[in-house]
C-alpha cells in the first residue's frame, strides 16, 4: 500500500524542482497540486511529473482553473489520445468534451462506485473533470484506490482471484437509451457495436506493475467459470472493498476545480445528495490500454 511517506520519497524531490506544493487528501489516494496554471503551455517535464504523481496517487486535483474548452481538451491530450463517448452528451463543437449537467429536471444517477467504460476493449486511462457550476453544499466526488483495496484482501482471496476473468457490458447506457425513447432496433445496434468485454478481475497497472481490483458494480456482470450464485457472492465481496473508507478520499468541488483520475487503478462515486440543486461539469477522457 502506498502511504504518505512512500509518496514523499518518490515525488517530493521532483515537486521541489517543479516548484509546486502538494496537499494529500488521504494517506493512500488523492493529492491537490497548488501553484500550477493549466491554461498555460506545460513543459514536458511538468507533464512527466503529473503523470508520475497520477500513477502514485490515483487522482490529482487542481483549483481555480478557468479553462476554455480548447484548453481543457489540450491539457488532457498531453496524456494520450482522447475518447469520444458513444452514449454521453457530447459537445456539438468538441465531441471529446462531455457535459454532465444535473438539476431539477435531470436528477443525478451516477451515485455508484465504478471505473469508467470498462465495457470497452480499451477502457480509459483516465478522465479530466472540471466543475462549471456546483451546489452550495453536496455533490462531492469520492475516489477509491483499488490497488490498496486489492492489497488488503486476505491472501487466500488474492490467490483465488489469480487468472479469473469477468464480463463487462454497457447495460446502464442501453437502459438509458430505452428510457429516453430510443427504438429497440437502435438499442440492439448499439449492443452489437459495443459487445460485452472480458477483462481480468485483477489487472496489472501498465506503468507501476501494481495489481488492482478491476470489477465494478456498474458494468461488471459475472465472473467466467462460476455458477451465478458463486459469481455474485465473490463480486459482492470485491465491490465492498471500494466502500471501505481506508482506501478513499473525498473531494469537495468549487467552480473551476478540476480532477484527473487514473481509471486503471481507481474507482469513483459521484454523490447525489445535492438534488434538486444544479451541478454542471465537463469531462474529457484519455483512452487507455487493454487490461492485462
Amino acid at each position: 500500500m502506498l502511504g504518505a511517506h512512500h509518496v514523499e520519497s518518490q515525488a517530493l524531490e521532483n515537486e521541489r524542482r517543479q516548484g509546486f506544493e502538494l496537499h494529500h487528501l488521504s494517506p493512500v489516494i488523492g493529492t491537490e497540486v497548488l501553484g500550477i496554471d493549466l491554461a498555460q503551455s506545460l513543459s514536458d517535464e511538468v507533464v512527466e511529473f503529473l503523470q508520475a504523481l497520477l500513477v502514485e496517487r490515483k487522482v490529482i486535483f487542481f483549483r481555480d482553473q478557468s479553462l476554455t474548452a480548447e484548453q481543457h481538451i489540450g491539457f488532457a491530450r498531453r496524456f494520450g489520445e482522447l475518447e469520444v463517448h458513444p452514449f454521453a452528451s457530447n459537445d456539438d463543437a468538441y465531441p471529446e468534451l462531455i457535459h454532465l449537467d444535473n438539476g431539477p429536471d435531470r436528477p443525478p444517477t451516477i451515485n455508484i462506485w465504478h471505473s469508467d467504460v470498462t465495457w470497452r476493449e480499451f477502457p480509459s486511462l483516465g478522465s479530466v473533470l472540471r466543475a462549471r457550476e456546483v451546489p452550495e453544499v453536496g455533490g462531492d466526488t469520492l475516489f477509491a484506490n483499488m490497488e490498496a483495496a486489492y492489497d488488503a484482501l486476505p491472501k487466500d482471496t488474492r490467490t483465488r482471484l489469480d487468472g479469473l476473468v469477468a464480463v463487462h457490458d454497457n447495460t446502464p447506457f442501453l437502459e438509458g437509451m430505452r428510457n429516453q425513447g430510443a427504438s429497440e432496433e437502435d438499442i440492439e445496434a448499439k449492443r452489437r457495436e459495443y459487445p460485452p468485454m472480458r477483462h481480468p478481475v485483477v489487472r496489472t497497472h501498465p506503468v507501476s506493475g501494481r495489481k488492482s481490483l478491476y470489477v465494478n458494480s456498474a458494468f461488471t456482470r459475472y465472473i467466467e467459470g462460476m455458477d451465478s450464485q458463486a459469481s455474485d457472492l465473490l463480486l459482492a465481496q470485491l465491490y465492498r472493498q471500494a466502500s471501505i473508507p481506508d482506501f478513499q478520499c473525498r473531494f469537495r468541488w468549487r467552480a473551476d476545480s478540476l480532477a484527473f483520475w487514473d481509471n486503471r487503478g481507481a474507482q469513483h462515486y459521484a454523490a447525489a445528495d445535492y438534488y434538486p440543486a444544479v451541478r454542471k461539469m465537463e469531462r474529457v477522457t484519455v483512452i487507455g490500454d487493454r487490461p492485462v
